[in-house]
């Protein structure tokens, strides 16, 4: 199995990963999106040809709850029902571009303005609170000092 270049992301991780994947990118090709026809463009892709309608469903759910993919509105099908039209939310873009970005080489790239954003961003989500505290509990722990 090749290695991916970022840090491996639990969305894509484990069995669900290759239909996630393909998920992600029916939804960023074709834009928002029925499950139905989420399902036919999965189909099409290398591995996933016997699908099952029910897997895409469950799966597509399973990302709208954990805020991947998000419900725009809703279509009339053919047979009179109102069958919800989904899209990628941010989060899904952003774990895209993770999952395929080299951090040594971001952290090289970036300027000191971006690097200020960036940690901004982190502090705002309550990721890392106190920066201060963070980098000495990290660094006493690489250097082993109690």
């Amino acid at each position: 199995m090749a290695r991916r270049k970022g840090p491996e992301l639990s969305v894509f991780k484990g069995r669900e990963a290759k239909l996630n994947r393909a998920i992600f990118q029916a939804l960023a090709l074709k834009g928002p999106q029925t499950i139905y026809n989420i399902h036919k463009q999965v189909r099409a892709y290398r591995g996933l040809k016997y699908t099952e309608y029910a897997s895409v469903n469950k799966r597509v759910r399973s990302l709208e709850q954990s805020g991947y993919i998000k419900r725009t509105g809703a279509r009339k099908t053919k047979a009179g029902f109102e069958a919800p039209i989904y899209e990628l939310a941010s989060k899904a873009y952003l774990a895209t571009v993770l999952a395929s970005i080299n951090l040594e080489e971001m952290l090289r790239r970036i300027d000191e303005i971006s690097s200020d954003e960036i940690l901004a961003a982190l502090k705002r989500t309550d990721y890392c609170q106190d920066l201060r505290t963070h980098l000495a509990t990290s660094f006493s722990k690489c250097l082993g000092a109690p």
